[in-house]
This record gives C-alpha cells, sequence and structure tokens, in this order.
C-alpha cells in the first residue's frame, strides 16, 4: 500500500470538462412551472382575503336587487333594500305574480329567448365549419380571406347600423325578430371564426392525416374528430355569444319593433314610461340578470379553457 490513500472516482460523475475537447456547461436551474406558481400565489392568505371581498363587490348588486324585486313598492320607497335581512318575513314573490301577469314584459322575454338561441346556434355552426376551413383546407385566397375576416374584428357595431337599416327595409326585415338575430350573426361570425380556426388549427396534422388514410372524408373527419376535440371552445363560444346577446340593447333598439322587442328594451320602456313602477322593474331587471349569470357559472369552466386556448396560437 502507497503511503497516500487513493480515491476512487466514478467514472459518470467526472464533470464533462474533464474529457478532451469537451467544454463544461452549468446545467440551468429547473424552470417552476406557471401553474404551481399560480397555485402558491392563490394559497397566500392575503390573495385569498381580497378575492373574497372583490366577490362580495361583485355579488353586492344582484344580492339588492334580488332582494329588491321581492319587497314591496313601499318598503322599497322608504328603507334600503339591506333592512329586509332583519326582516326577511316581509318578502314575498308578489311582484313575480305581477310580472308574469304583464303580457308585454313575458312577451319581451320570449322574444329574448327566440333572438338569443337561434343567433347562438347559428353563429357556432357557421364558425365551426369556417374554422375548419380556415385550418385545415387548401383553397386558392384562404390566408387573404382569413386576414379580411380577422380585419373585421375592428369594426364597430355602430358604422354598420343605418346601411344594415336601409337594407333590411328594402327587404321587410326591419323590425321583425330574424332582422335582428341577422344582424347578431352577422357581427358576431369574425370573433367567432378567428377563436374556432385559431383552436382547431393546435390540433395535430398526423392525427388528421391518419383519419384521412382510414378513409374519412372531410365532413366524417369534421363531425367525428374535430367537433368533439373542439368542444371546450365551441362551448366558451356558444357562452360568449348568448351573453353578448341577451344584454344587448342598442341593436334590439333599433332593429325591433314592439313586437319583437327584448327584455332590456321593454324594461327601458317601462322605465321611461311608468319610472316609479319599481314592482315590474325590480323583477324584471332581476330575470333578464339572473339568466346569464347562471349560464356563466355553469359553463365557466369551459368557457375560460376555450378562449385561453383559441385566443393565441
Amino acid at each position: 500500500m502507497s503511503g497516500h490513500s487513493t480515491i476512487e472516482r466514478n467514472p459518470s460523475s467526472v464533470p464533462a470538462a474533464a474529457s478532451p475537447g469537451r467544454v463544461a456547461t452549468p446545467s440551468p436551474p429547473p424552470r417552476r412551472r406557471a401553474p404551481g406558481l399560480l397555485a402558491r400565489w392563490l394559497g397566500n392568505g392575503l390573495v385569498q382575503a381580497v378575492l373574497i371581498v372583490v366577490a362580495l363587490v361583485w355579488v353586492t348588486p344582484l344580492a339588492g336587487l334580488f332582494l329588491s324585486s321581492m319587497r314591496s313598492e313601499g318598503d322599497n320607497a322608504a328603507t334600503g333594500w339591506w333592512t329586509a335581512l332583519t326582516d326577511p318575513g316581509r318578502l314575498s314573490l308578489d311582484n313575480y305574480t305581477v310580472l308574469l301577469q304583464d303580457s308585454g314584459i313575458t312577451r319581451a322575454f320570449w322574444n329574448t329567448v327566440l333572438i338569443s338561441v337561434p343567433t347562438t346556434v347559428l353563429v357556432v355552426g357557421i364558425a365551426a365549419l369556417a374554422g375548419y376551413a380556415f385550418a385545415w383546407l387548401e383553397f386558392p385566397g384562404r390566408d387573404t380571406i382569413f386576414l379580411v375576416v380577422v380585419g373585421l374584428l375592428v369594426v364597430p357595431v355602430q358604422i354598420g347600423l343605418l346601411p344594415v337599416a336601409k337594407l333590411f327595409g328594402s327587404l321587410g326585415l326591419f323590425g321583425t325578430i330574424p332582422g335582428v338575430v341577422l344582424f347578431h350573426v352577422a357581427y358576431g361570425l369574425p370573433f367567432a371564426i378567428f377563436l374556432l380556426r385559431n383552436y382547431f388549427a393546435e390540433i395535430p396534422r398526423e392525427m388528421l392525416e391518419a383519419a384521412r388514410m382510414d378513409g374519412g372524408g372531410e365532413w366524417r373527419i369534421f363531425s367525428r374528430l374535430v367537433l368533439p376535440l373542439g368542444r371546450p371552445a365551441l362551448a366558451s363560444l356558444a357562452i360568449f355569444q348568448f351573453l353578448w346577446v341577451w344584454n344587448d340593447m342598442l341593436v334590439a333598439l333599433l332593429f325591433a319593433d314592439s313586437d319583437a322587442q327584448p327584455l332590456t328594451v321593454a324594461l327601458q320602456s317601462e322605465m321611461r314610461q311608468f319610472g316609479s313602477n319599481f314592482g315590474v322593474l325590480a323583477p324584471g331587471a332581476f330575470l333578464s340578470l339572473v339568466v346569464p349569470v347562471v349560464v356563466f357559472f355553469a359553463f365557466q369552466r369551459h368557457f375560460v379553457q376555450g378562449v385561453m386556448a383559441g385566443s393565441v396560437k
């Protein structure tokens, strides 16, 4: 045995610089994943407290409107809605009974449904077909046409009100529900096509090519493969379009007559003609508000997932 101790080294532990011709490069530190950082940030007690305060501030007007809609007109004129929390026995559904007996309000509610539902179905259906075509079909001028569609996103609605009104007047559509639906469809398609095209373009090309090799046609691929994969984007688009049309008043105020006006216009008319009739306005406003709120919270997961996935490419 020699006088000095020898240290055995594992060849695998020798740094890369020990090998001739190689330069040691320090390995980068592991990157923290964004979801982990977000979860850690949201787990902070202060952040949670701030989020709770924001949620309460957002929900307070809805709760106030709901309690006001269940109070009598005299109670609403005398005290604030928060006093109902200390005396809940004075709350009743009489205002909703009166509201449902108002033929104008009930007709306006169903007009809103007849405008919102067909518009949502048409926009989602047409945009899905166009988004698939722009993403995966080859045809002359595809990129140019898509740029034109994207350019229509910056066109404000107010610019088309007068010329479209004249066009609908010559076609006999002015003042009708189909006219309001067509206007909403036309101005909802650019964003819808942009969203779905970007989402469909993220589908792996190998998956579509494998389907074509198995004998699948374009329609079969679209209906059996693309639509199921694009369900989050389709759901988010449907929710977005429904909320926008349901809450619209500008387009309906101009293009719908008294027989085709939606709930937003009917409530505005009630406020103008009977400003003190709070017993009808409060339950009507809550009815107009609660439907989109319920729809959004029921499908918010699909809404956020679809918008985040299709807004960037």
